[in-house]
C-alpha cells in the first residue's frame, strides 16, 4: 500500500462510507443490458457493480501496444506533472477530476507547459490515482467499442464507479462481468491470449472454471495463462513482474540467484519460453534485471502508448540503463523514455509505479491487421507462399484496396511488394511471396491502410523486426524424356480403350490438348474426364478414353498427339489386322448415315444392309436390328455412339454418331 494511504487509511475508509451514503444515486440503467424492471429497482451494492449478460457479439480485448486515441490519468496526480507534458504531446489526455479541483488541475498543467488543447477533463469523484486497477476495460464487440466492468474489491466506491462514468462519457455500452479483478493483474495480446497471476482465482473463491468462462465470454480471452506470483508481495499484480510487448513478446523481471524468489521468476519465464503465442511458436521472452531487496527497480510497470514506451526509473543508474536497453532491443523503432519520479508522496515503488497510475484508451476507429497464419521455422517447399490476413477498419471507412500489401525480403535483399486480393472470406485478403530458392531466408510483414488515413503493420515493428522463415532445401528436377508416360494403345476389337497419362517430370505439367491422328480413312475419337487444359502434379495421372471410329484394310497404325507445356508427344496406336479383313474402301465410302446428330430416327443410305449394331461410348451394345435402313433411336440417351453396319457379304463398317 502507498505511504500516503498508510497514513490516511482510517480517514479514507470513513470518508468513503460517508460519501457513499450521502451521494448514492440511481445508476444510469441504460448502460447495463438485459435487466428486468424488478432488477432495475434493486438497491445497488456498495461497490456500484451491476452484473449483465456477456456481449452477444464477438469480444476482442485490445492490447496495450495497439493504437490508442488517448490516455487516462487522475487528479490529484499519481505521476509527475512533467510526465503529463510528455503524454499530452503524444495523444489526448483524459483527466479524471472533481469539479471542485478542475481549476487547480488546469493551473498546475498550464504552469508545467502541458499542451492544454490535448487535455480533456472528465468530471467525476475518485478515491485514488490507481486508474489502471479501477479504470474501464475497453473491448470491441464485433466492430463496436464497449466497456467491460468488474468488481473492484477495494473500499473505494467512487473508483469502482469509474467504468460507468466513462461508458456515459463515450456513450458506449457497458457489460458487468461478475469477477473480482484489477487492471494491474491483467495483460492481453489483443488476439485472445491473456495473462494474470493466481490472485484472480483466490479473489473469486478458487473457482477456476467460472473465472475462465467469464474471461472468455466477456473479453474473448482464451487461452488464459494464469501463473504463480513470482514477486511474492502483497499486491500480487502481473504488471509488477511482467508485460506483453507484442503478441509474441513478453518481458519478465529477473532477480539475482541469491534472491529467495529467484526460482519462481525462472519458473514463470520458462513457462512462457515453452508456451506458444497466438502465432503458433513459443513466446520470445525478454528479461529485465532487478537487484532485489529495497533497491527501487519497477521496470515492468511501464506504459506503452502508441510508438512510445514510458519506463519508470529506479534508484540504480546501471540497472536503469540496462532496462532501457532491453526495451529498445525488444521494441525497435519505438521511443523509449525513462521517467523519474522524485516526489516523496507519489514516488515510484516496486509494487506501484507508472503503469498502475495510467490507462490507455483504445482507438475506437483503429485499423486492425490480423495475420494469424504466421510463417516461421522451416517451411515445406512450395513455388509460392500464400500470406493471408484480415483487415478490419473499425472506423467504418473503406480499405484502400491498392494498399493491402505483403512486403518481403529474400536472403537479405531489398524488400519486394506483393499486392493482396480478397479471398471471398469476410475481411480476408491474400498475397504471395515468390522468387526464393531452397534454403532461402525470408523476412516479411503485412501492411494495410484505410480511407480514414490509418495505417498499420504486422508485426508493428515492420522491417525492423519482421516475421521470418526459412525455405526447406530444394533442388529442382530437370525434366527428362519422355516427360509424359503413356501406356501403349492396342485395339483388339472395336471396344474403346482407356489409357493413362502420368506426369513423371518432377514438376507440375499442364496437358493443353489431345488430338486424334488420321491416316487415310482411319481415324480415332477420344474423350477424357478432365477438362483441358489440365494441370498434373508430379506423379499425378489422368485417364483418356480412345475408340476406333473407322478402319480400312491396309492401315493398321495411327496415333494421337499429346501437347503439354513441356513438349509434344506422338503416341502410336496399334490395331489388330483382323478388324479390317474384307473391308473394301469403296464399300466404306458408299455408306451414308444421317442425320448426325441423330434424334428419333437414324437413316442408312445403302441397298445392302444386313444388320446394324449400335454401341455406347464404353463399347456396350445398346441396339441391334436386321434388314432395315431406318432405325428407331428415340429410346437412346444423349451421348456418343458407334454404329456398326454389316452387309450381306460379311463386310462391316463402323461410324461415329451423336444422339441429341
Amino acid at each position: 500500500m502507498k505511504k500516503i494511504l498508510l497514513s490516511l487509511v482510517a480517514f479514507a475508509l470513513v470518508l468513503s462510507i460517508k460519501v457513499n451514503a450521502q451521494e448514492q444515486t440511481t445508476p444510469d440503467w441504460k448502460r447495463w443490458h438485459y435487466l428486468s424492471e424488478e432488477e432495475m429497482n434493486t438497491p445497488v451494492r456498495n461497490e456500484n457493480f451491476v452484473e449483465t449478460d456477456p456481449p452477444t457479439g464477438t469480444p476482442r480485448f485490445v492490447a496495450e501496444f495497439e493504437p490508442m486515441q488517448g490516455v487516462m490519468i487522475r487528479y490529484p496526480l499519481g505521476i509527475p506533472t512533467s510526465l503529463v507534458v510528455q503524454l499530452a504531446n503524444n495523444c489526448p489526455v483524459y483527466c479524471i477530476v472533481s469539479t471542485s479541483q478542475q481549476s487547480s488541475a488546469q493551473s498546475s498543467f498550464q504552469n508545467a507547459g502541458v499542451n492544454m488543447s490535448n487535455v480533456h477533463f472528465v468530471n467525476a469523484s475518485s478515491d485514488s490515482y490507481w486508474v489502471r486497477d479501477y479504470g474501464p476495460w475497453y473491448i470491441f464487440e464485433d466492430r463496436n467499442p464497449a466497456i467491460v466492468d468488474n468488481i473492484y474489491n477495494r473500499p473505494r466506491p467512487n473508483d469502482d464507479n469509474m467504468s460507468g462514468v466513462f461508458a456515459n462519457y463515450w456513450q458506449i455500452p457497458m457489460y458487468g462481468m461478475n469477477l473480482e479483478h484489477t487492471g494491474g493483474n491483467m495483460m492481453e495480446d489483443g488476439r485472445g491470449h491473456g495473462v494474470s497471476d493466481n490472485l484472480v482465482f483466490q479473489e473469486n473463491g478458487n473457482n477456476e472454471t467460472n473465472v475462465r468462462n467469464k474471461m472468455r465470454d466477456y473479453l474473448g480471452i482464451d487461452p488464459y495463462h494464469v501463473t504463480i506470483d513470482p514477486q511474492g508481495d502483497y499486491i500480487a499484480h502481473v504488471d509488477c513482474w511482467g508485460k506483453y510487448l507484442a503478441p509474441d513478446k513478453i518481458l519478465i523481471a529477473r532477480v539475482p540467484q541469491s534472491n529467495s524468489h529467484y526460482a519462481d521468476y525462472e519458473s514463470v519465464a520458462q513457462y512462457f519460453e515453452t508456451t506458444n503465442c497466438c502465432w503458433g511458436y513459443p513466446y520470445r521472452v525478454y528479461r529485465v534485471d532487478e537487484p532485489g531487496g529495497s533497491t527501487l527497480a519497477p521496470y515492468t510497470n511501464s506504459l506503452i502508448l502508441n510508438k512510445s514506451v514510458y519506463v519508470p526509473m529506479g534508484s540504480n543508474s546501471n540497472y536503469n540503463q540496462q532496462a532501457l536497453a532491453v526495451y529498445q532491443e525488444a521494441m525497435p523503432g519505438y521511443e523509449i523514455v525513462g521517467v523519474t519520479n522524485n516526489d516523496y508522496y507519489i514516488s515510484w515503488e516496486n509494487t506501484d509505479a507508472l503503469h498502475c497510475r495510467t490507462r490507455g484508451v483504445m482507438d475506437f476507429g483503429m485499423l486492425f491487421v490480423d495475420h494469424r497464419d504466421v510463417k516461421f521455422g522451416v517451411q515445406e517447399w512450395q513455388d509460392s507462399i500464400a500470406i493471408t490476413s484480415k483487415f478490419i477498419a473499425y472506423s467504418g471507412q473503406d480499405l484502400k484496396q491498392d494498399s493491402l500489401l505483403v512486403y518481403y525480403s529474400i536472403d537479405g535483399g531489398a524488400y519486394q511488394v506483393a499486392h493482396m486480393t480478397a479471398t471471398g472470406n469476410p475481411d480476408e485478403y491474400v498475397g504471395y511471396i515468390k522468387g526464393y530458392q531452397g534454403e532461402s531466408e525470408i523476412n516479411y510483414y503485412v501492411f494495410g491502410a484505410d480511407e480514414s488515413g490509418r495505417r498499420y503493420t504486422q508485426p508493428v515493428f515492420a522491417e525492423l523486426d519482421p516475421h521470418h522463415f526459412t525455405m526447406e532445401t530444394y533442388t529442382p528436377i530437370t525434366p527428362t524424356e519422355p516427360t509424359i508416360s503413356v501406356e501403349q494403345i492396342t485395339f483388339e476389337d472395336y471396344t474403346p480403350a482407356t489409357f493413362t497419362i502420368t506426369n513423371e517430370t518432377g514438376n507440375p505439367c499442364t496437358i493443353n490438348d489431345i488430338t486424334e491422328g488420321t491416316y487415310g480413312l482411319n481415324y480415332l475419337w477420344f474423350e477424357t474426364s478432365a477438362n483441358l487444359p489440365a494441370t498434373l502434379a508430379n506423379g499425378e495421372s489422368m485417364e483418356v478414353t480412345v475408340g476406333i471410329a473407322m478402319v480400312v484394310k491396309g492401315y493398321i497404325e495411327t496415333a494421337i498427339t499429346i501437347e503439354s507445356d513441356l513438349d509434344t508427344q506422338v503416341i502410336p496406336v496399334f490395331m489388330n489386322e483382323e478388324l479390317f479383313d474384307g473391308v473394301d474402301e469403296n464399300l466404306v465410302a458408299s455408306y451414308e448415315v444421317y442425320p448426325n446428330p441423330m434424334s428419333n430416327v437414324l437413316h442408312i443410305e445403302s441397298n445392302n444392309v444386313q444388320s446394324v449394331a449400335i454401341f455406347n461410348a464404353v463399347g456396350q451394345m445398346v441396339l441391334f436390328v436386321e434388314n432395315t435402313n431406318e432405325i428407331d433411336v428415340e429410346g437412346l440417351n444423349e451421348g456418343l455412339y458407334f454404329v456398326r453396319i454389316s452387309d450381306k457379304n460379311g463386310n462391316s463398317v463402323v461410324k461415329k454418331i451423336v444422339k441429341k
